[in-house]
């Protein structure tokens, strides 16, 4: 039987290979699945979230709007969905646009080692932050983040630094 906090373990080609604990996975920085989501308004702005303070690792940082793991047996688009609501108290239309993997280390000794799935969205209603998951949250422009994780990069996650180069790659093409 499935633990609520087992995750999938994948290969190289996001073939599920097995389910572990989340906390043994970041311990042991074994490879698994995850998802981040980057919802735009009309503006064209992007929605970032502040990570709780009782985040276990990168608390108080800034990163996309919202990013977790699919649970076993529940597929990618349905977890992506599940934790918009979750953590951001609403839910909009998400298109899977690309995936990469990636690597990161923590001061806490915790690792990330994830192929990531990257949807985008967009959305120009109320956000409900759930306060347990997000300190704050803002929009902002493409532009001036790409310049401000350049000039600040120690007040992002290491995910989003990652995948915000790819993701604005994909907006200059769109």
């Amino acid at each position: 039987m499935n633990n609520q906090n087992d995750i999938i373990l994948v290969d190289e080609n996001d073939t599920p290979i097995g389910e572990s604990n989340k906390d043994k996975v970041h311990k042991n920085g074994l490879f698994h699945r995850a998802f981040s989501v980057f919802v735009l308004n009309n503006k064209n702005k992007l929605l970032l979230q502040k990570r709780a303070l009782s985040k276990y690792h990168s608390p108080g940082l800034w990163t996309n709007t919202c990013c977790s793991h699919p649970k076993p047996g529940e597929t990618t688009p349905d977890a992506a969905h599940r934790r918009l609501q979750e953590e951001m108290g609403f839910d909009c239309d998400l298109e899977d646009i690309f995936s990469f993997t990636y690597r990161a280390e923590f001061e806490n000794n915790l690792i990330e080692n994830e192929f990531d799935h990257v949807f985008i969205g967009y959305y120009d209603g109320k956000i409900n932050p759930d306060v347990a998951e997000v300190d704050d949250y803002k929009w902002i422009g493409s532009e001036i983040l790409k310049k401000d994780i350049e000039n600040n990069p120690d007040i992002y996650t290491a995910w989003l630094k990652i995948c915000f180069e790819k993701f604005f790659e994909y907006m200059k093409n769109e």
